[in-house]
């Protein structure tokens, strides 16, 4: 009865995140959301309120979360161990000042605030420290999944918030000692932290020596043998010992995973190995995530929603606050800090190790920390929805950065020169050939990142919206001599067009297209001459073709004039026809 009790549980766990993952991609909203909403509706909290009901609800839901949860918590050590691949030593060691600076600040005011507000809040002074550890601390899995769900994890936000991250997880063996200390009278916490860390960092390079006489051998054995699994055996080996070593020491396991993965990403078999844990982890990690979502009681939230919702605002105002002077401390800018800050808004799943420690060890009340760990759930499922919500106010705050820098704010006095909208590789590349001809142009950009780019190198490039007939009329649409519109948005590029075409129909305008029927619509709406995108990459492509079969270049350049003047003929038809037949070479 047992296996069958686990079976079910599979099936709901697969039907679950078949259905509610693929709809929650589908909107946009990332699959951690989805994993964790999954979690909730099959959860004892959610659909297993039914269960008294109808004895039928039993078989949609998942009762026994405990039996999940180790297996969840596997994919947060796959997850730590790929991160680890994917870095080095030498990176690591680039973004130690952000794993010291930022890192350590933002637990240092974050642990403060959530302090003070249990302080002000009429709790004891161990009841509010316990918050302001444990609350201080965000969920790696959530926010680095977060961040590799929307390609954010190499740039700037991501090595700050992965450095605050791996300090966090240094954390937790003081956080561990001091809740430890509070249900002793008398003892000393600031002896306790120092305490900690000293363990921390022996462990950590006790595993990193050990590893480099021992990892490197292993690898190389497996490797000449031939044998893929057992080059997976002793890499999941190596993950298991280097966790294991760093969770009896009261570290976190996944820390441990994440040092295997920095030892073997100095191997050359991290690719293939990249490829050979990917599979494990995305699926442990969605366990995870689910997991999380069962731990939330809808019937308790409900019952103390005005509580729960003032708490989880007061907490995301603090650590927003802390995060963001962190980053701000060591010298990131500003639209980064916006969004790591907002990544490092939410709760960690270590909150629920910190809480049922102060409740074993009577630090605090059990329904105190039943409520607390609700709350950190709750802030772990808004994690990824932070993570949108800052990324657009980093956006909206660097554009507004770059149109107070670069906007177009004066007529400026340009005549006779080209006015490109879009200055993104397309425009940018045709800027180069009309400076090499000496032709006088002008650019415009909505996107920030192009426009500093442009202005550090010296080109007349302006950020504003190419849409508005007066930002078009200040950079010269009168005097122009012809108008380029390379926008990636297909509807933008219409826009732009029929605007241009409208007020300075004499203009000639030359357009980018993303296909030959969107080259068919800027005709119509006034171009004079159109380049598909794909056109002449693709006849490049074929020239070099025909080359290496046989062909002598000018029967290659023939066919090439004859197929892109098939599809230039085709547009001005403004109907897909058949194209002219190439001559025989």
């Amino acid at each position: 009865m047992e296996h069958l009790a686990d079976g079910r549980q599979l099936f709901v766990f697969l039907v679950a995140a078949g259905i509610v993952v693929p709809l929650f991609q589908h909107l946009k909203l990332g699959i951690v959301l989805g994993f964790v909403i999954a979690g909730i509706i099959v959860g004892p909290g959610g659909l297993g309120h039914l269960v008294s009901i109808s004895p039928l609800f039993a078989y949609a839901t998942i009762q026994d979360v405990s039996r999940l949860q180790a297996l969840g918590d596997l994919g947060i050590v796959f997850l730590l161990f790929t991160i680890g691949l994917e870095l080095s030593f030498a990176r690591l060691g680039a973004i130690g000042r952000l794993m010291m600076g930022a890192g350590g600040a933002q637990v240092m005011l974050a642990t403060g605030g959530i302090y003070a507000i249990g302080a002000f809040s009429g709790f004891e002074f161990d009841d509010s420290l316990v918050f302001g550890m444990a609350f201080a601390l965000s969920s790696t899995a959530i926010v680095t999944q977060s961040l590799v769900e929307r390609k954010r994890l190499g740039g700037p936000v991501g090595r700050t918030a992965l450095g605050v991250l791996i300090l966090q997880d240094l954390m937790v063996v003081p956080i561990v000692i001091v809740v430890g200390i509070l249900a002793l009278p008398g003892a000393s916490v600031g002896l306790a932290l120092i305490k900690g860390l000293v363990i921390a960092a022996v462990v950590i390079a006790g595993v990193v020596g050990l590893g480099r006489f021992i990892v490197r051998p292993l690898m190389r054995f497996a490797g000449a043998t031939g044998n893929r699994t057992l080059l997976l055996a002793i890499t999941l080996l190596i993950i298991v010992a280097a966790a294991a070593i760093t969770a009896s020491a009261g570290l976190s396991a996944a820390l441990g995973a994440f040092l295997a993965g920095l030892l073997l990403s100095e191997t050359e078999y991290r690719h293939q190995l990249d490829v050979d844990i990917e599979p494990f982890k995305d699926l442990l990690l969605g366990l995870f995530f689910m997991t999380v979502g069962m731990t939330i009681d809808l019937a308790a939230v409900a019952g103390a929603l005005p509580l729960i919702v003032g708490a989880l605002a007061c907490i995301s105002l603090v650590k927003l606050a802390a995060g963001y002077v962190a980053c701000r401390i060591s010298r990131i800018p500003r639209p980064a800090s916006i969004e790591t800050s907002f990544i490092l808004a939410g709760a960690g799943e270590f909150a629920f190790v910190v809480f049922t420690l102060a409740a074993r060890d009577k630090v605090i009340e059990p329904d105190i920390a039943r409520l607390a760990t609700t709350i950190a759930a709750i802030s772990m499922v808004v994690t990824p929805l932070f993570g949108l919500l800052g990324a657009r106010l980093a956006l909206l705050f660097e554009q507004k950065s770059s149109e107070a820098r670069h906007g177009v704010h004066d007529t400026q006095d340009y005549s006779d020169h080209v006015l490109i909208a879009g200055f993104g590789r397309f425009g940018s590349g045709i800027a180069y050939l009309l400076k090499a001809e000496d032709i006088p142009y002008v650019g415009l950009d909505l996107d920030a990142a192009h426009v500093d780019t442009a202005k550090r190198a010296g080109e007349p490039v302006f950020y504003g919206d190419a849409t508005h007939t007066e930002v078009l009329r200040k950079l010269g649409a009168d005097r122009a001599r012809a108008f380029v519109v390379t926008a990636d948005d297909p509807k933008v590029a219409e826009r732009i067009v029929a605007l241009m075409h409208e007020h300075w129909p004499d203009v000639p305008i030359h357009a980018r297209a993303r296909s030959i029927v969107h080259a068919a619509r800027l005709q119509e709406l006034g171009a004079g001459d159109v380049v598909p995108e794909a056109l002449e990459g693709s006849l490049q492509l074929a020239g070099r073709l025909l080359g290496d079969v046989g062909l002598p270049d000018e029967a290659i350049d023939q066919r090439l004039t004859v197929a892109r003047e098939a599809v230039r003929a085709r547009l001005h038809l403004d109907a897909p026809g058949p194209s002219p037949a190439p001559p025989s070479a």
